[in-house]
């Protein structure tokens, strides 16, 4: 009975292994499994998890690369002249709300005028002398014409000019400005156009046209045009034009014309001069003679 048993329990295990999966199958199962929206795949071919997504459709590069490749459009036709190569570092930094936030506001604390004034007791004309007597008229007690009761006096604790400009380390600013670019040209919104480009005409008419053409109309987003000098029927037809959007020179432009803009068409000059001027953080400081 016992042999019978045992031959009856091994027929049954064979059975249970033939129709059940393997277990060593479903231990692998769920490390197998992954998420494509985390997925990179590297050189070696390998495809492994990270922890940071990058928006590399727009670059068409590798987050790892070092370095970048953009295009140079000749403006206004947008017709693709050549590649340019420029440095991960300048123009594919990782998104920083907060810099770019501190650095906003540092510009926006340096435009403040602070020219309000209001005129203390000793500023306003009159004399000094108590109205009446402090005693005996059955009146309230009063002290100068100047008193902040009294219609024409002085205003109590009112603003004085001042300065309202705030400090911000020049290193972070200018690591500010290249996370602006960088923002700009990973979603595609940074076209680089060949220098001297200006429009045939004057009218706002045709800049319209020219700007519906080529897909960067008002819905998308207004446009900032940033040249290394001023160009005279460009810059005509943007002021009388002011719902396509702004054109400025190199040395006007801040990090929040960057940002508030839909779109940024700048010449390659320009953007050169910008990228040259905001790298502070990336130059070491030049060693002391002994």
């Amino acid at each position: 009975m016992a042999s019978k048993s045992l031959s009856r329990g091994l027929q049954t295990l064979r059975s249970s292994f033939r129709t059940s999966r393997d277990p060593l199958t479903q231990c692998l199962a769920p490390a197998l499994t992954r998420s494509m929206a985390t997925e990179t795949t590297f050189q070696s071919g390998i495809s492994r998890n990270t922890e940071q997504t990058f928006d590399s459709s727009a670059s068409g590069t590798s987050p790892f690369a070092s370095d970048v490749l953009t295009t140079i459009y000749n403006f206004p036709t947008m017709e693709p002249l050549r590649f340019e190569s420029y440095p991960a570092n300048h123009l594919h930094l990782p998104l920083r709300k907060d810099i770019l936030h501190r650095a906003v506001v540092f510009e926006g604390d340096a435009t403040r005028q602070g020219t309000a004034s209001t005129k203390t007791r000793w500023e306003i004309h009159g004399s000094h002398r108590k109205i009446r007597p402090q005693k005996g008229s059955g009146r309230a007690r009063l002290g100068t014409r100047q008193s902040p009761m009294l219609k024409g006096g002085s205003k109590v604790f009112g603003p004085r000019p001042r300065d309202f400009s705030t400090e911000l380390p020049r290193k972070m600013y200018d690591l500010a400005w290249r996370t602006a670019l960088s923002y700009r040209y990973r979603r595609g919104q940074l076209i680089i156009c060949e220098d001297g480009f200006d429009l045939e005409y004057a009218r706002a008419s045709y800049l319209k046209k020219v700007f519906a053409h080529n897909g960067f109309g008002a819905a998308e987003g207004r446009s900032l045009v940033v040249t290394t000098e001023e160009r005279e029927n460009l810059f005509w037809a943007f002021e009388h034009a002011g719902e396509e959007g702004a054109a400025l020179l190199d040395v006007e432009v801040d990090v929040k014309d960057l940002l508030e803009m839909g779109r940024v068409i700048i010449e390659k000059s320009a953007l050169d001069n910008l990228l040259r001027d905001h790298q502070s953080d990336l130059v070491g400081k030049p060693q002391s003679a002994a």
